[in-house]
Order: structure tokens, then C-alpha cells, then sequence
């Protein structure tokens, strides 16, 4: 309780000093939640992985697309109906998922690869530090402290789909589109910590279900990252475009 107590004291104000045992200790995060969590971490690892390779896949065949996208469905739907204690079938479901979810956005990474090579490393980058920042945020906080954000976000989601529903029917504008697209990358930045808090909380009472975990994770990272990538690659073929208007 001592060591509990001098964390949270460490939390509260400016004026607390921070040192590096402050930060190695996760408060009241056990070690089986520990572990829980760095397996469900290496699984989120292996999941990108596959994603890269469907990704690939796509650029040297060309097959992202509709197919692919709910084949990508059909394998998370068939994994979270699959019963915990089948984890090797669940384990492949998941990268198969992971492969078939990296062809979808093929299409998109092949796109910023023929624009600007530079935009894909520069957007992977930054949505890895911005997952990992969100994560630590998650994880070094009170239990609970982050768990009301899930009705927000859940509305957040739901005036995205309504916006992207009125502007397929009425049309949409420029400033529309960007407002979507901001306001997205919010929402699912929220949901990188309310599902990390969500995780370590489940964990505590047991659901140690390191496969449906990771996937949660890895959804959240894709979102993140289409629109990272979305936002670099208009802001790259802006200023291509005001270059090109210097020029005339």
C-alpha cells in the first residue's frame, strides 16, 4: 500500500518530484495484468505484421478491395464467436484478419507510396507514437479513471456515421470532409484509452483473453492510422498544388 500511496502522491501536482521508480511502478496493475498485457502487446506486434504482409500483397497482386474487406469481417466475427479456449484457431484467425484488413487499405499505402514514399514511413511513425503515448496514458492512470469515456466516444462514432451518411445522400464539402476526418482521428485516439482501460479492468476480474484483446487494439491502430495517413497525403498534394500555382 506504501508504494501505492507514494504513486499517486507522485501524480497529484506540479510540484511532486518524478523519478524513474515512479515510473516502473504501475500502481494497481498486478503482475498477472502485467503479463496479460505485454502478451496481448506481442500479439497487437504480430497482427501489424501480418497487416504489412497483406498490404504487400496487394501492391505486387492487387487484391484489396470489397473481397477483402469482408473476408477481414467474416474472420473477426467468426473469432470473437469462437470459444476462449481454442487459441491457436483464434491466433490464426486473428492474422488472417490482420492480412486481409492490410489488403483493404492497400489501395491507400500504395497511393501515398506513389506520392510521397517519405508520407507512409512519416504516418506509420506517428500513429505508433501516438498509439503508444495514448496506451501509457491508459495504463499509468487510476483504475476506472478513463472507463466513462465510452458513452462519449460512442456518440462520437455515431455523429461520424450519421455525417458520413448525410454527405453520401446530400453531398459533402471540403470543410466537411476535414471536420470528419479530425474529428475521427479524436475519437479513436479516445478509444485507444478507454480500450486499454477497458483491458487492464477485464483483466482484473479474470478475462485474461489476450486474442479478443489484441484485436480490439488492432482495430484501433488501423483507424488511427488510415486517417493519419488520409490527413499527410491531402496535406502533401495541397502544397503540390500550391507549388505548381508559384510556378504558373
Amino acid at each position: 500500500m506504501e508504494s501505492y500511496s507514494s504513486y499517486f502522491q507522485s501524480q497529484s501536482g506540479y510540484g511532486t518530484s518524478w523519478n524513474f521508480d515512479t515510473f516502473k511502478n504501475l500502481g494497481e496493475i498486478s503482475p498477472t495484468v502485467q503479463s496479460h498485457l505485454k502478451q496481448v502487446y506481442f500479439t497487437l506486434c504480430c497482427a501489424l505484421v501480418a497487416s504489412v504482409v497483406g498490404t504487400y500483397l496487394h501492391i505486387l497482386w492487387n487484391i484489396g478491395g470489397l473481397l477483402t474487406t469482408l473476408a477481414c469481417l467474416g474472420c473477426m466475427v467468426w473469432l470473437l464467436s469462437s470459444p476462449p479456449y481454442e487459441e491457436t484457431k483464434r491466433c490464426r484467425l486473428l492474422m488472417a484478419a490482420a492480412v486481409f484488413e492490410g489488403a483493404s487499405i492497400g489501395p491507400l499505402v500504395d497511393l501515398a507510396i506513389q506520392i510521397d514514399y517519405s508520407i507512409l514511413v512519416t504516418g506509420f511513425v506517428g500513429c505508433a507514437i501516438a498509439f503508444g503515448c495514448f496506451s501509457a496514458v491508459a495504463v499509468f492512470a487510476r483504475r476506472r479513471e478513463f472507463l466513462y469515456l465510452g458513452a462519449l466516444l460512442s456518440s462520437g462514432v455515431s455523429i461520424l456515421f450519421w455525417l458520413q451518411f448525410a454527405s453520401n445522400i446530400f453531398g459533402g464539402s471540403a470543410s466537411l470532409f476535414k471536420f470528419e476526418l479530425y474529428f475521427g482521428l479524436l475519437v479513436f485516439l479516445g478509444y485507444i484509452v478507454f480500450d486499454t482501460q477497458e483491458i487492464i479492468e477485464k483483466a482484473h476480474f479474470g478475462d485474461l483473453d489476450y486474442v479478443k484483446h489484441a484485436l480490439t487494439l488492432f482495430t484501433d491502430f488501423v483507424a488511427v492510422f488510415v486517417r493519419i495517413l488520409i490527413i499527410m497525403l491531402k496535406n502533401s498534394m495541397e502544397n503540390k498544388e500550391k507549388k505548381r500555382k508559384r510556378r504558373d
